[in-house]
């Protein structure tokens, strides 16, 4: 074994030494692996940050919880080869409160409506950038959204049935608007023209794939129906479970339920979907597999061309090098040895190209994560398949040079000029 390794260590020195030789040839080679390399971990890092991103903000919701909404477009196929699209009607305001007070199942249900996503929300003199979401809800919102109240109250029934103008706030929005530990409580906001009177502040969650509950405002629901008013106004019902083990019965029922109040007829399609919170981040999860294979492809493909190139700096120096692989043998240097050497060259241009790939994917691979708010990470599974790739891409680019050297007469090399 001491022999072998003895070997192994010189083959690598004197790779290391024909590396700083010819210096320009070889890190262009390495830039090119370390590109494809770069750009493999780079995406699937920001990939694996995305997935724990929409995992960890579904997980919020809890796995007890589904969402009644309206259901999308589809396109109808005709005889005639042609297609039309059907348009589904939007959930009303009726049909959202009639479920509520009809569902007969342990559980929470809140109805919501989404009334902008772009206000600015000012108290005195300062004011939140054009990026803050407005929510009319009821008082189970917190409860199926996954939020809790930090300082303050829920609304009162007297709020919820007259349509009071009164806030919950995200805890960006306090920090924007109530800076060096104001108490919010109480003050008075204003957003779309309409003062709001605060009575509760919600507890920091963070953002998640680009959107955040600390940048939002809550109202309730006869509120914003009153002051974000449109035509076709669609409601989203949520339901939370009480047991996890009851879903499957709680969204049967739900479906049963629905289907009624929508006027759906037995043999009829469902005009609405509803969605587990889970099933939601499973198909976010799913969506990026595509985006998953696009960046293997990739940097399979500059791997391939660096490859290419690696192979033919090592032909050019095998033929630069006829005289020494000669002497080397004259020495006493077997063919095992001579290929080795130059293997192990073409396996060390790979890992220096692979390292300086891994560590510029990691990083810019984190910068979207941070961007979406997620912590540095280090995706380890993804660096030790970038080695391991990268001995591979050396084994293959240099094993018929390496074999070509070893196949040298030594008496041929030695008159070599």
């Amino acid at each position: 074994m001491l022999p072998d390794r003895a070997v192994l260590i010189e083959n690598i020195k004197i790779s290391l030494v024909s590396i700083r030789t010819h210096m320009l040839r070889t890190s262009l080679t390495v830039l090119i692996i370390a590109f494809g390399i770069m750009a493999l971990v780079g995406i699937l890092t920001a990939i694996d940050s995305i997935k724990s991103s929409i995992t960890s903000n579904f997980a919020r919701l809890g796995a007890n919880s589904f969402t009644i909404r309206n259901r999308e477009m589809r396109v109808v196929i005709g005889g005639g080869g042609g297609g039309q699209s059907q348009v589904y009607r939007s959930i009303s305001f009726e049909e959202a409160v009639a479920f509520k007070e009809r569902f007969d199942f342990p559980a929470q249900v809140s109805v919501s409506i989404f009334g902008t996503g772009s206000t600015v929300v000012r108290y005195r003199s300062r004011e939140t950038n054009p990026n803050v979401s407005v929510v009319g809800s009821d008082e189970n919102y917190l409860v199926t959204s996954g939020n809790e109240m930090e300082t303050g109250r829920n609304f009162s029934s007297h709020e919820l049935q007259f349509g009071e103008n009164v806030v919950i706030l995200g805890s960006d929005v306090v920090k924007t608007l109530f800076p060096d530990n104001e108490n919010p409580l109480m003050a008075t906001v204003t957003f779309g023209n309409t003062r709001y009177q605060v009575i509760g502040v919600m507890k920091s969650k963070g953002a998640a794939m680009g959107m955040s509950d600390d940048l939002r405002c809550i109202i309730p629901l006869v509120t914003a129906r009153k002051n974000f008013s449109r035509p076709n106004m669609n409601y989203t019902i949520s339901v939370n479970s009480n047991n996890v083990a009851d879903m499957e019965a709680a969204i049967g029922e739900a479906t049963g339920l629905f289907r009624v109040i929508r006027g759906v007829r037995a043999g009829e399609s469902l005009n609405f979907d509803i969605a587990r919170s889970d099933n939601i981040a499973q198909a976010l999860i799913e969506n990026l597999r595509y985006v998953t294979m696009a960046a293997s492809l990739i940097g399979i493909i500059t791997l391939v061309g660096a490859a290419i190139g690696l192979m033919n700096i090592m032909l050019v120096s095998v033929t630069e090098r006829t005289q020494e692989i000669g002497i080397r043998k004259a020495l006493g240097a077997t063919r095992k040895v001579i290929k080795q050497q130059f293997l192990a060259e073409a396996i060390v241009i790979c890992q220096i190209g692979g390292i300086l790939g891994i560590v510029l994917g990691i990083l810019i691979g984190n910068i979207i994560s941070v961007v979406i708010g997620n912590p540095f990470i280090i995706p380890w599974m993804w660096v030790i398949g970038g080695v391991a790739l990268c001995v591979g891409v050396g084994l293959v680019a240099g094993y018929y040079p390496a074999a070509k050297a070893a196949g040298l007469d030594p008496i041929e090399s030695l008159r070599y000029e």
